[in-house]
């Protein structure tokens, strides 16, 4: 098992493939795996790195919220643990989250940005609470009333389908006490139209057609504020694209991918 330890806290993560690194972060409650269709199409041309948020699949939980300043720069030791001075940085929903965080940390360590199903606005404050409310509820009763309730907003095609069963599965498989961690975390995020405005860098930003978490309008704010940015929005997905529709959102990935210097 790949770990990397941060601030004594073991992180695992994957580093699958060879070419262009290419650091993406799951969403929330997930785990690196939800990027599995990602690795077997496209790890022949590039290389993979896929950690796991803290608490979540097999990294250890710290203590206090998980904000996404923290995942960000746990990503940063990872990049430095694998001598990898820069990368293209991408993630789906909270990790979308994270991926800006790691921009405003250090932006010369992002070589392109990928940002999908996610959204570049902090939560107001009632959006703050249900977060507050979901996490206590995760101390309370464990992650099962999470799944029943946000299952059905996160897969376009149902709980019951295929991809409905395997997030499902992932979401049951995550540790209470860091589904609560990250709720709080992402309640203190920052507001980062303001890093997306500034970078210079190629960006690509992904939606499913039926994402109803971060609708469509969401993605083509973050699109309007980097410059060149690619909008694409994926037909038959809900707010995981990427494992809904993996075939339409890897040939949408590996064009970007593919567009950029080695």
């Amino acid at each position: 098992m790949l770990t990397v330890t941060v601030d004594g806290i073991p992180l695992h993560y994957q580093d699958v493939g060879q070419g262009l690194p290419v650091l993406l972060f799951h969403a929330f409650p997930l785990n690196g795996s939800a990027f599995d269709a990602q690795v077997r199409a496209l790890s022949g041309r590039y290389r993979f790195i896929l950690p796991d948020t803290r608490g979540f699949g097999q990294s250890q939980r710290g203590s206090g919220p998980t904000e996404m300043s923290r995942i960000a720069q746990d990503a940063l030791a990872l990049l430095d643990a694998l001598k990898i001075d820069s990368a293209v940085v991408g993630g789906v929903s909270m990790g979308g989250y994270a991926s800006m965080a790691l921009l405003r940390e250090d932006a010369g360590r992002v070589r392109g940005l990928v940002l999908v199903d996610t959204q570049a606005t902090a939560d107001d404050e009632a959006g703050r609470a249900r977060r507050e409310t979901s996490a206590q509820e995760a101390l309370d009763k464990g992650v099962e009333p999470l799944v029943q309730t946000l299952l059905p907003r996160l897969v376009h095609t149902g709980p019951d389908s295929p991809v409905g069963q395997e997030v499902a599965a992932m979401m049951r498989a995550a540790n209470p006490q860091a589904v609560a961690a990250a709720q709080r975390g992402m309640a203190l995020r920052p507001d980062s139209k303001d890093i997306l405005a500034r970078f210079a860098g190629p960006a690509l930003v992904i939606v499913g057609e039926h994402d109803a978490v971060t609708p469509v309008e969401k993605a083509k704010q973050m699109a309007g504020l980097i410059s060149g940015a690619q909008l694409e929005i994926i037909p038959g997905a809900g707010h995981l694209s990427n494992q809904e529709q993996p075939e339409r959102f890897n040939a949408v990935l590996d064009r970007f991918l593919a567009s950029l210097p080695g």
